[in-house]
């Protein structure tokens, strides 16, 4: 874990690790001094061989570091990791939720390229629903929100894309894209 930035799994491997109070309670003694298994396992009450254990979880996730100092092994906090603010540990996997966003958007564009013509007609209803999801996503945004439609209303609209508006109706319906009460329909969201 560098002082460039944490990934998510760094960030939930790092709240994991500081979940432990005996973790706590070392991090606490080295943030005053560094100091080796034994001092660490006489100023905390605690056998050497946990405190080395925990050393060792602690290390993995770059919270501590060693050194060798004459015949002992000398530990010292990573300062720079706890100047991180909570908020910048979270802001920076909201980043990588950005990332995440913008390639959800462009291979939905990718999606949306491949099933209509260049005229913003639908070729063909996609199979795999999660393609068709995104198609009937896309069909939902010709209705407005809070307006009633009756089915004639959706036929015309679904038409100007689709011959099959029979079944990109009763889809639209089936995903909760839209909503049917006594022959009236309404865009949900």
């Amino acid at each position: 874990m560098g002082d460039e930035g944490m990934t998510e799994q760094e960030t939930i491997a790092l709240f994991k690790c500081l979940a432990d109070r005996t973790r706590l309670q070392i991090l606490r003694t080295l943030a005053s001094e560094d100091a080796y298994v034994e001092l660490l396992s006489e100023r905390l009450g605690m056998a050497p061989s946990t405190i080395s254990f925990h050393l060792k979880k602690l290390a993995d996730i770059g919270a501590v570091s060693s050194r060798k100092s004459q015949y002992y092994t000398m530990y010292s906090l990573n300062r720079s990791l706890f100047d991180r603010t909570m908020l910048g540990l979270l802001q920076q996997e909201s980043d990588e939720a950005t990332v995440q966003d913008e390639r959800e958007r462009m291979w939905r564009e990718r999606v949306l390229r491949s099933f209509l013509d260049e005229d913003g007609r639908l070729r063909t209803i996609p199979a795999q629903r999660k393609k068709r999801l995104i198609v009937l996503e896309w069909l939902a945004e010709a209705f407005e929100s809070g307006r009633v439609y009756s089915e004639r209303e959706v036929n015309l609209i679904i038409a100007d894309v689709n011959d099959d508006f029979c079944t990109l109706r009763r889809e639209l319906v089936n995903e909760r894209l839209m909503s049917r009460e006594n022959g009236r329909y309404r865009r949900v969201v």
